[in-house]
């Protein structure tokens, strides 16, 4: 990371053992993996589905973890503290959990693992017309590309840090919109518009400049944007500006960087499809001529 944000994130770094542990996400945390274990444990002895990898179970309790790091531990306490910890605080969130979420397939979970009415009622929901509508590819992208500017760069942001449900509403917003936003990236869960790889490329590709200009108006500003910071007076770190400017190197440097990372499977997953393709349409093509040689008459 840019060396004037680990500058700015001393007395962070030297207080690694904070933690809040507030109630409410710490619960949601706790009882969403006991959820998430219990229906694992019960699609997988489901002999008749394919097989429901442990990959998935491994996403969704790192996602959890990366949640709770994010929300309870040190950059949790400072979060309305330092501009520049909130913006670690929310990529964390939206790129990394949000992705890891993508990745355990929950709604696939649902669908799968229930039983009775509710099975019915969870797969009428997934199959209504909204959920096709949330569940498509350009939602997800529209969502992200809404969230980030408008929750970093208007008056939105400061209502977050006066009000703390506001503010519990923006983190529980963050991992929503990021897991709509990773899903047809990842591309685990069943839908009805999955995307080729090469367009998961160009989805990531178009979601940068996103990121990119949130963190340069951050970092390009000149005065302190957010009056919340005005309310009160740090003895330590770096001045307003300073630590404004930080929160948007790490959103420029940090959201772009995270975004080319998640391109590089993507990638390889185009090269193989097409690999696999490849091969197929040269079977097909030596089956057909086996079938009818050259010189022979057609059956």
């Amino acid at each position: 990371m840019n060396s004037e944000v680990v500058g700015t994130l001393g007395p962070i770094l030297n207080h690694l053992s904070a933690f809040s542990f507030d109630p409410i996400p710490l619960s949601s945390i706790v009882l969403s993996s006991i959820a998430y274990v219990f229906l694992f444990r019960k699609r997988i002895t489901l002999k008749s589905l394919p097989h429901f990898g442990w990959m998935r179970l491994a996403s969704f309790l790192a996602g959890n973890l990366i949640t709770f790091i994010s929300v309870e531990s040190v950059i949790g306490v400072y979060d309305d503290v330092l501009f520049v910890d909130h913006m670690i605080q929310h990529l964390l969130l939206v790129m990394v959990a949000g992705s890891l979420y993508a990745m355990s397939a929950p709604l696939d979970l649902l669908s799968t693992a229930t039983s009775g009415k509710l099975n019915i009622v969870i797969n009428r929901a997934l199959d209504s017309n909204v959920a096709q509508v949330v569940g498509h590819p350009l939602f997800g992208f529209i969502s992200y590309a809404i969230l980030i500017p408008v929750t970093h760069l208007t008056s939105l942001y400061n209502l977050t840090l006066e009000y703390q449900f506001l503010h519990e509403g923006e983190h529980i917003a963050f991992i929503v919109v990021g897991y709509l936003f990773w899903r047809p990236v990842v591309g685990i869960e069943p839908s009805k518009h999955p995307l080729y790889p090469g367009v998961r490329l160009l989805y990531l590709m178009l979601a940068v400049p996103i990121d990119t200009f949130t963190g340069v108006v951050l970092n390009s500003a000149t005065y302190e944007m957010f009056s919340y910071y005005l309310t009160f007076k740090r003895s330590w770190g770096p001045s307003r500006i300073q630590d404004l400017q930080a929160g948007g190197v790490a959103m420029w440097l940090g959201g772009d960087s995270l975004m080319a990372f998640a391109m590089i499977p993507v990638i390889k997953n185009w090269i193989t499809t097409d690999e696999k393709r490849q091969i197929q349409i040269d079977a097909d093509l030596d089956e057909i001529e086996a079938r009818n040689p050259e010189g022979s008459s057609p059956s």
